[in-house]
């Protein structure tokens, strides 16, 4: 079984070790990046005999956080050098909400504060890619940030996206996504009612937390096998050029 770093930022909530573990089949050991728990350096086997963790690993995932990538953090800093070193290693990566931007920024993209996207919301597939196989374009997804990449990297080719914010992206063998393919019903809800927003905008959210919402959101999870299918085809640690995307062709009507 494939064996992935969990990178969790989420500063301490309960939802995305829960999630994340319900929905990647594969080994994960977490790491609290927000308390300065980080992996040892890759491709480096003392520490990890150190650490306890027998098996180095095959990719990381970068979760959600309520922090913003841009905050002079510590711990963010810290994250983010070993990120690029990861990233440099050629180590698949998945970025996640939080995990995307913070990647964007590691790649040399920029992040800024916005307007809020909140709900189970419809994204548009805007270049083909393994990634997003078997997944239908729009497809249903959860969003919840106010920060958004609004340059992307050098290289990096763009994904998905909607009106509201560039939705995924992937550079070699790093892929991100804004929105949240791990989330159920309960955390929708749950990250929804903790914002610090108008009454008329929590209820405006709530009110796409719909059966059918959640129902059509199902297909998006797709992603994490994809990503795990490729981690399994890398067979080694240098960095795999993807081939050049193919623009899909907007639908007739």
């Amino acid at each position: 079984m494939l064996h992935i770093a969990l990178l969790d930022a989420s500063l301490g909530t309960p939802h995305a070790k829960r999630n994340f573990r319900r929905e990647i089949d594969a080994t994960l050991t977490v790491f609290d990046v927000n308390k300065g728990e980080l992996p040892p350096p890759i491709a480096d086997e003392k520490p990890l005999r150190q650490t306890g963790i027998s098996d180095p690993f095959d990719a990381a995932v970068i979760s959600g956080s309520q922090s913003s990538v841009y905050h002079d953090d510590a711990w963010i800093a810290r994250l983010s050098t070993w990120v690029r070193t990861a990233v440099a290693s050629g180590l698949p990566m998945l970025g996640v909400c939080w995990g995307h931007q913070l990647l964007a920024e590691v790649l040399g993209g920029r992040v800024e504060g916005g307007a809020y996207e909140l709900g189970y919301t419809e994204v548009e597939r805007v270049n083909s890619d393994p990634f997003f196989e078997g997944v239908e374009s729009p497809c249903t997804v959860f969003a919840t940030h106010s920060d958004h990449v609004t340059e992307m990297p050098p290289e990096a080719t763009v994904l998905a996206r909607n009106d509201a914010s560039i939705q995924s992206f992937r550079h070699q063998n790093v892929f991100t996504t804004q929105f949240h393919p791990e989330y159920d019903l309960r955390t929708a809800k749950a990250m929804i009612e903790s914002k610090d927003l108008p009454a008329t905008d929590i209820q405006q959210a709530l009110d796409t937390c719909t059966a059918e919402n959640v129902r059509k959101a199902q297909n998006v999870k797709r992603v994490f096998d994809n990503f795990l299918s490729y981690v399994a085809g890398v067979s080694d640690r240098a960095p795999i050029a993807n081939d050049p995307p193919t623009a899909e062709r907007p639908s007739q009507p």
